[in-house]
C-alpha cells in the first residue's frame, strides 16, 4: 500500500448541533482507523461511512470482511484492509478454501470497494499456540497464492499484525531485537513481504508500558508531552516521544535480520478513555492529549529519528467506536473515539487550546442494545492480553481531530 501525503491544513467550521453553533478550527489529516464490531448498539454501516469522512480517515481497518460495512463504502475511494481471523486459519491450508474465501470477500468488491491488503491472523505468534503458529505462514502463501490467481495481487497485498511483544527487547530503539525463538517464523514471514511488496504491521500500546509501571516510565513521554526525552546511547538520536522510539525499536530489529527497507505500518495503537481501579492512566484526558499529540506529529509529516523522511509510516488508530462487548478489564471497552450514537468521547486538541468539544449525538438515536453473535477472532477480543510486558513499551498512533460535517446533521 502507498501511504497517502498526510497534508495538514486549516479551516473554521460551523456546526449546528440541538439549535447551538460550535466554532471548530480543525486540521485535517489523513488517517487510518481501525473499525471494530464487537458491541450490538453501533450504527449502521451507512451512519459510519460520513463518521468516517468526519475525521478525515483515509484508510480503515476490518477484522473480518463485512459485507455490509464494504458495500457501504463502495465509490467512497476509503482504502480497506479487510481481516481473516485466527481461527480460520486452519481452513485456508488448503488452497482451494483460500481461493473462495478471497473470492466472496475480496474479488466480490472490486473495484466498487477499494480493498487493499488482507490481514491474515492478529498476533498470531505471540500467543504461544503451536497449532496458529504452524498454519500463519500456510495460509498467507495460499491466499496470496488465490490473489495471483484472480489476477488481483497487484492491488490486493497479504500481511499480519504482531504485537509488539514479538521484541526480545526495545530499549534503547539501536538494540531491538526479534525474541530468539519466534526468528525463524518471523523471517519466513519477512521473506514473503520483500517477495509480495507487502508491509510488517505491529500493534502497540504505549499506555500498557504506562500502566505497568508507572513510577518508572514518563507519562509525558508516552502522551507526546516530553521536554527532555532520551538519546539512544549507541546512534547519540534524541527521542522526545515514546511512538518513535518504539518504531525505531522494529526498524532495529529488522535490520539485524537483514531487512532495512522493509516498510512498517502500525495497525493499532489508542489510548483507553476510561479503565479499572488498576489501570493507571486510562482516563478521558490522557486519551485525549494522546490522540490529539500524535494528530500533530503527523501532521508535520515527521518521520522517526532513524527513519527521518516517514516516508511509508502508516499508522492506524485503535478504534472508531467503544465496543461494549469486549470481554476483559474496562479499558477494552473505551478505546473509542465515538461512543455508539457518534458523539465524541472525549475533547481532543487541535492547536494550541483550541478543542473539539463533546456533543449531543448528531447520528441520531443508537439502535437498541440487542444479543450479539461474536464471530472476530480470538486474538481481537483482547488487544491487551499479549501486550502486557515489560518489553511491550512505547509505540504510536495518529487521529486527526474530529470534524463534524453538516452531512452528518441530515443522516436519519
Amino acid at each position: 500500500m502507498e501511504l497517502h501525503d498526510t497534508t495538514a491544513h486549516l479551516f473554521q467550521s460551523f456546526l449546528l448541533v440541538s439549535g447551538y453553533f460550535y466554532l471548530l478550527p480543525t486540521v485535517v489529516v489523513s488517517i487510518g482507523i481501525n473499525y471494530g464490531q464487537i458491541a450490538n448498539n453501533l450504527p449502521t454501516p451507512e451512519k459510519v461511512v460520513p463518521l468516517v469522512r468526519s475525521i478525515g480517515a483515509t484508510k480503515v481497518k476490518l477484522y473480518d470482511a463485512d459485507q455490509q460495512v464494504l458495500r457501504a463504502f463502495a465509490n467512497t475511494e476509503v482504502e480497506f484492509i479487510v481481516g481473516l481471523g485466527n481461527e480460520s486459519l486452519e481452513k485456508m491450508q488448503d488452497q482451494s478454501e483460500a481461493q473462495a474465501w478471497v473470492k466472496s470477500n475480496v474479488q466480490a468488491y472490486l473495484p466498487a470497494t477499494k480493498i487493499t491488503c488482507i490481514t491474515v491472523g492478529n498476533e498470531v505468534l505471540t500467543l504461544d499456540d503451536n497449532s496458529l503458529t504452524q498454519n500463519l505462514f500456510p495460509a498467507m502463501q495460499n491466499l496470496h497464492g488465490a490473489l495471483v490467481n484472480l489476477g488481483l495481487d497487484k492491488q490486493v497485498t497479504v500481511t499480519t499484525a504482531h504485537s509488539l511483544a514479538i521484541l526480545e527487547s526495545s530499549y534503547p530503539p539501536s538494540a531491538g531485537a526479534f525474541r530468539r525463538e519466534l526468528v525463524p517464523c518471523v523471517t519466513e514471514i519477512l521473506d514473503f513481504h520483500l517477495k509480495t511488496g507487502s508491509p510488517f504491521l505491529i500493534n502497540a500500546y504505549p499506555f500498557f508500558a504506562y500502566k505497568a509501571n508507572p513510577d518508572k516510565v514518563s507519562l509525558d513521554f508516552a502522551l507526546f508531552q516530553s521536554s527532555t526525552g532520551i538519546v539512544d546511547p549507541a546512534t547519540n538520536l534524541h527521542y522526545d516521544n515514546m511512538l518513535f522510539a518504539q518504531i525505531d525499536a522494529v526498524y532495529s530489529a529488522l535490520a539485524v535480520l537483514g531487512y532495512k527497507k522493509l516498510p512498517v505500518h502500525i495497525s493499532e495503537t489508542g489510548w483507553p478513555s476510561r479503565g479499572d481501579e488498576d489501570e493507571v492512566g486510562a482516563t478521558l484526558e490522557n486519551a485525549s492529549k494522546y490522540n490529539g499529540n500524535l494528530m500533530k506529529v503527523i501532521s508535520q509529516k515527521r518521520g522517526t529519528p532513524l527513519r527521518p523522511n516517514g516516508g511509508d509510516l502508516n499508522i492506524y488508530v485503535f478504534a472508531l467506536f467503544n465496543e461494549n462487548m469486549k470481554p476483559g478489564p474496562t479499558s477494552e471497552r473505551n478505546y473509542g473515539l465515538f461512543k455508539p450514537d457518534g458523539t465524541p468521547t472525549y475533547q481532543l486538541p487541535i492547536s494550541g487550546n483550541d478543542t473539539t468539544t463533546p456533543n449531543t449525538s448528531i447520528l441520531g438515536s443508537p439502535p437498541p442494545s440487542s444479543p450479539v453473535s461474536i464471530t472476530s477472532s480470538d486474538g481481537y477480543l483482547t488487544i491487551s492480553s499479549a501486550m502486557e510486558r515489560p518489553l511491550s513499551d512505547f509505540c504510536s498512533l495518529v487521529i486527526p481531530c474530529l470534524v463534524l460535517t453538516m452531512e452528518l446533521l441530515f443522516l436519519h
